[in-house]
């Protein structure tokens, strides 16, 4: 699969202009690879909004999904650094997802992102992941390498000390599209999944592109 692992922990938050240098130094210096060394991550990546909101992205793959409720990722959480704390209070508009990768097809990842988030019709998840497959196929579009499905858990997906955090859509699925520029995968997005959301009464939330700021993994710590 060119997404590595069956379990991905997705944050994307906006912060206000003041505090946007900190936070990005924190992020590139600290954050980033204090969760990527927990014990079942496997790597961790950043991303800054071409056109979405909100504007910064974070996807961190795990071995499995139970990594992400495991002692270890819950230590962490509860041991976070006076700099962590003081940039997670400054979040606005915050996303959190802890979700279970479903489908991952092509190879390989690119230097744009496509998200589209999806919120699943009652009742529907089967019919909606099995159509949902046969059209997350990068063979079909130029400059599109892979393409991703996500599913939230809606226990697990809450936004931790955030007072304004999205907790909506805690189930929501986010189906992904890495291709070589925002171009391609803006172009593979538009109205792809509109047919298959209305036969299975779910609906699009959001949709954005995204550009990749760096990548970490476990055997770069």
């Amino acid at each position: 699969m060119p997404m590595p692992g069956k379990g991905m922990l997705l944050t994307s938050m906006d912060i206000d202009p003041a505090h946007e240098a900190e936070f990005n130094r924190w992020y590139d210096r600290e954050h980033l690879a204090e969760r990527v060394a927990i014990e079942g991550f496997i790597e961790a990546r950043r991303y800054v909004a071409h056109d979405a909101k909100p504007r910064y992205l974070s996807l961190y793959s795990a071995e499995t999904f139970d990594v992400l409720d495991s002692p270890a990722y819950r230590t962490a959480l509860g041991a976070q650094t006076d700099w962590s704390k003081a940039n997670i209070a400054r979040f606005h508009n915050m996303i959190r997802s802890v979700a279970r990768i479903t489908i991952s097809r092509g190879q390989g990842r690119g230097a744009a992102l496509g998200m589209v988030r999806i919120r699943p019709g009652a009742g529907q998840a089967d019919a909606l992941r099995a159509r949902l497959r046969d059209l997350l196929d990068p063979g079909t579009f130029d400059g599109v390498i892979s393409m991703h499905l996500i599913e939230g858990d809606p226990e697990l997906s809450r936004p931790l000390g955030v007072p304004d955090a999205d907790m909506a859509g805690a189930g929501d699925w986010f189906a992904f599209m890495d291709g070589t520029d925002t171009d391609a995968v803006a172009h593979a997005m538009a109205g792809r999944f509109d047919k298959t959301l209305a036969d299975t009464s779910s609906r699009t939330i959001a949709t954005g592109t995204y550009r990749l700021m760096w990548d970490l993994a476990k055997r770069d710590l």
